[in-house]
């Protein structure tokens, strides 16, 4: 089959894929432990019933690890490759984040809503589109490689089974080629390959001055509140520029392309007359250099301030490590810096409570040049590698769990999608692209 004849499969059942998005949208599969866990269970089927009508066999499977933790419904789907063929794992998860106010959003949030070029709701870009970009594919190209269709969810809860799933299910998941499909292109209309992305640490921090709080009138002058001192520890972290200034944490400016600053604010949503923070290139700054962020403090409420000193304050730093160093070292040396410059003799206790895996992919392989040819046909234009300031830790396991694999980590989210906000949407013209893509690969490793 031509390159020409796969594309036009994909547009003639361009709207059939809509269609299918749209009900797998109407699933407010929401992995939250606090939102109804059943509708994952009706997210799963949808997709193993999908699954089967294009040839494969499908389970809905919920694994209970040794250590006692439940799993969130997965798919797995697989179809035997033909003699000599290559097998290609596809990977997308179906969970969603939460809503979020209702009010915010223009559309209702779980039902899809084409305005323009784009359909909105919640899950329309993440991931299941990635998930119907799959099927799609596999239907489009029909090219005899083997096909194993993973579909997890729990992806926005953290994967706490990712790991048990892939050694339980190992001899099923290998394959030579491996799809990730949910992270971001470039710009609408450029597509990308990401083939860097952040580790990521979180620190617990206490920071204690007294054993009981105290009358801010008989006490303050030399005693400094546990708030204002962990202030004053906090400001320690990033220099004069705005730039990390902890010793140790690696940094790199490396990027193939650049993000205009004016592009980038708006993007951001900067406020005017913000100033933006750090040296060099705008992307080294969101994909190759570390950053340390408060994203979380216990204090007290306004409306219930008193004139008391606060003897102790908890609060949460999120580390973004650069790619190429170990997470958990990264978060041992920030954990070492906390404790020991500590204001005024403080007591600082850090804990790491998670680090997550960055990932660094050579961009040069025939598989990776094979997926830039096909995004260059499907697109029309030129490809980029790009990084992601996030992190998706379980890329790392696969490739640990499966070093003989080419990994590629693709994606259908743009600048304006709004992953885990309101009014999430996708760019339908870029969907379309992204299957034509896929399958033109599936076709090519099927060669």
């Amino acid at each position: 089959m031509s390159e020409q004849e796969i594309l036009e499969r994909v547009h003639a059942h361009f709207e059939a894929a809509k269609a299918a998005l749209t009900e797998l949208v109407a699933i407010p599969s929401v992995s939250a432990s606090s939102f109804d866990q059943s509708t994952l269970e009706r997210s799963g089927h949808w997709i193993a019933d999908h699954a089967r009508e294009l040839g494969l066999t499908a389970d809905v499977i919920q694994l209970h690890t040794e250590a006692g933790l439940v799993g969130r419904p997965a798919v797995l789907a697989t179809r035997p490759a033909e003699p000599g063929k290559p097998t290609v794992l596809l990977y997308a998860h179906h969970d969603v984040q939460p809503q979020g106010p209702e009010e915010k959003w223009n559309t209702p949030p779980f039902e899809a809503t084409e305005v323009g070029e784009r359909l909105y709701g919640r899950g329309a870009a993440d991931d299941k589109a990635g998930v119907v970009l799959h099927l799609e594919a596999i239907r489009a190209a029909d090219p005899g490689v083997g096909i194993v269709l993973f579909v997890e969810g729990e992806e926005e809860v953290g994967s706490p089974t990712f790991e048990d799933f892939l050694h339980a299910y190992k001899e099923q998941l290998k394959a030579d080629v491996m799809v990730v499909a949910d992270s971001n292109n470039w710009m609408v209309g450029t597509p990308s390959l990401t083939t860097s992305l952040r580790g990521v640490v979180s620190i617990d921090v206490k920071l204690s001055v007294l054993d009981h709080a105290l009358h801010s009138g008989a006490y303050s002058g030399p005693v400094i509140d546990a708030v204002t001192l962990a202030a004053r520890l906090i400001a320690t972290l990033h220099d004069d520029a705005g730039d990390v200034a902890v010793e140790g944490l690696r940094a790199y400016d490396h990027a193939a392309v650049d993000y205009p600053e004016e592009q980038f604010r708006a993007d951001a949503g900067l406020l005017d007359g913000v100033q933006l923070t750090g040296t060099g290139s705008i992307t080294s700054r969101l994909w190759t250099k570390p950053t340390i962020s408060v994203i979380g403090m216990d204090v007290t409420p306004v409306a219930v301030a008193s004139n008391t000193l606060l003897p102790s304050v908890k609060f949460v730093l999120s580390l973004r490590v650069a790619p190429g160093q170990n997470s958990q070292e990264a978060g041992e040396i920030l954990k070492n810096y906390l404790e020991s410059n500590a204001p005024f003799g403080a007591h600082v206790q850090a804990t790491i409570r998670e680090a997550g895996p960055g990932y660094e992919a050579p961009d040069d392989t025939p598989v990776t040049v094979m997926a830039q040819e096909a995004l260059r046909t499907a697109f029309g234009s030129e490809p980029v590698n790009i990084g992601i300031g996030g992190s998706i830790p379980f890329i790392s396991v696969l490739h640990d769990l499966f070093p003989e694999a080419n990994i590629l980590v693709t994606g259908v989210e743009d600048p304006d999608t709004r992953a885990h906000s309101e009014n999430e949407s996708l760019h339908l013209g870029d969907w379309k692209k992204a299957i034509g893509a896929e399958a033109l690969l599936l076709s090519k490793l099927g060669e």
